[in-house]
């Protein structure tokens, strides 16, 4: 055990690893240390502990994780080793397992240890043993149908935290209190991910996070709309609506076009220049929901598509639904409403069975559509799935080249994607300011799908000769593309507005 003694004022450490969720999760223990005794420190040399928020999702994530626990392990302040505590997806997936596995951890908690981390991570401290969290299917949790989940007391991360006490506190980074959550925010910047709802109600082949996240629950929408008024008044001017499947929100609250009344409803928060919606199913997504993404300025005209395939047969197998045409019918009423919108998604190469045929199918599909941004994944086993049981199974290297030829094309089509947009007006959310270039994103590129430079007119520059027209972080700046560099574009000023 890493400490045999309390600490008075105890220093932690969060380090997240994975998706934009576990940000999310990560903000929600920072709260709740914040308000119970901690002090929030950013380096984990300066720790008493380290919280590691892992990521369960694919092998890749999972060697991360266990190297950053193992990295976290050493000398804290005063000399002593530091307490090393596991939480997140590969703690919650794996429990006692991981603990027997790695002993360098203090502790592997699981999510429903989340509404009292602050005792948990005081017992650590004080040199007490905690039995490392026992994995279940949480699926089994709530309700098989959705209407009856709402009001049920399973703990789930990021969303309602009922003993809370006291009222929200504004001001950077403050930790919310008698809200109907509990969060404080670890990064200052302009653009913060809100989470709508968790878990998942498909079951995809290939796909273990119902199995440890959940089954679907959508948050209500008040409580939606209140934490975004409250991420407002720390400065958040972009919103990312995460979840585990987007396009499934309020199914479960008895609400149809509950999304497109939400993202209504958030685009009118004062102080919000632009919402996102990220997580969409294509099967799901309605004409709706369509008409709602691009009618509003503030709706960010962006489609976070999981697509996964384009062969109909192998997304069969996959137990997903589509194929190329419908999918590229899809695109095609997007972009009849909004040209110039972004669309991004992400295949997986090499599942079982996948033939050189539905591999061409995949690549002439990713041809046409003419996506902003494509990740690409090789397909690898997952415990307690259905496709690692699968026959036709690929070999690795045979896997890694298919990869390899998809990122290949991928690569060179999300450029000419980009160079298509020289000439065009966009709308720039500013994320850092340099003296006379600013960067940041347009509507199209969603956290991960590349930036926009903006050289700057002289009188807005900084120091620029108009009094208080200096651009800043967070205000929207209009400019007009003059070049592009992969993904990412150059862009000359031609206009902005303050946050």
């Amino acid at each position: 055990m890493a400490y045999s003694r309390a600490v008075a004022e105890p220093r932690v450490a969060l380090i997240t690893l994975g998706c934009a969720r576990n940000e999310v999760d990560s903000e929600e223990l920072a709260g709740r240390l914040a308000t119970s005794g901690f002090s929030l420190v950013a380096d984990a040399d300066d720790a008493d502990a380290v919280l590691v928020n892992t990521c369960g999702f694919v092998e890749a994530a999972k060697r991360e994780s266990v190297e950053t626990l193992l990295d976290a392990a050493g000398q804290g302040r005063d000399g002593r080793p530091r307490a090393v505590v596991a939480v997140g997806c590969l703690a919650e997936r794996y429990g006692v397992d991981l603990a027997r596995e790695l002993p360098e951890a203090d502790a592997v908690l699981g999510f429903d240890d989340y509404p009292d981390i602050a005792g948990r991570l005081r017992s650590v401290l004080s040199g007490d043993h905690l039995e490392a969290h026992v994995p279940r299917d949480r699926r089994t949790l709530l309700p098989l149908a959705p209407v009856d989940r709402p009001g049920t007391h399973v703990h789930v991360p990021g969303h309602a935290a009922p003993a809370a006490a006291g009222r929200p506190e504004g001001g950077s980074g403050g930790a919310t209190r008698g809200a109907p959550w509990i969060r404080r925010r670890l990064s200052g910047g302009p653009v913060s991910s809100l989470k709508i709802a968790s878990g998942c109600d498909r079951r995809c082949a290939f796909c273990a996070i119902p199995s440890f996240r959940g089954s679907f629950v959508s948050r209500p929408p008040e409580e939606v709309l209140a934490e975004a008024r409250w991420l407002a008044g720390q400065g958040v001017r972009e919103l990312v609506l995460v979840s585990e499947n987007s396009t499934s929100y309020g199914k479960d609250l008895g609400a149809p076009g509950a999304l497109e009344a939400l993202v209504d409803g958030l685009a009118e928060v004062d102080g919000i220049l632009r919402v996102r919606v990220s997580y969409l199913q294509p099967a799901e997504v309605r004409p709706g929901l369509v008409r709602a993404m691009v009618r509003g300025a503030t709706i960010a005209d962006y489609f976070d598509l999981s697509f996964q395939h384009a062969s109909p047969g192998l997304l069969r197998r996959m137990r997903r639904f589509g194929g190329a045409q419908a999918f590229l019918d899809l695109i095609g009423t997007i972009r009849s409403q909004a040209p110039r919108a972004g669309i991004r998604s992400n295949v997986i190469v090499g599942f079982p069975g996948e033939t050189a045929q539905d591999l061409d199918v995949l690549m002439e599909f990713l041809s046409e559509a003419r996506l902003d941004a494509v990740g690409v994944f090789g397909y690898s086993d997952e415990d307690g799935t259905e496709a690692a049981g699968l026959d036709a199974q690929l070999p690795e290297s045979q896997i890694r080249r298919r990869v390899g030829e998809v990122a290949s094309l991928v690569d060179e089509l999300m450029a000419q994607r980009a160079q298509s947009r020289v000439g065009e007006l966009v709308e720039v959310l500013v994320e850092s300011v340099e003296v006379d270039v600013v960067e940041g994103r347009a509507a199209h590129q969603g956290p991960e799908d590349g930036s926009t430079r903006v050289r700057l007119t002289a009188r807005t520059a900084a120091g620029g000769a108009l009094a208080g027209g200096a651009v800043a972080v967070g205000d929207m700046v209009t400019a007009r593309v003059v070049a592009s560099d992969g993904v990412d574009l150059i862009a000359e000023e031609a206009g902005h507005d303050h946050a």
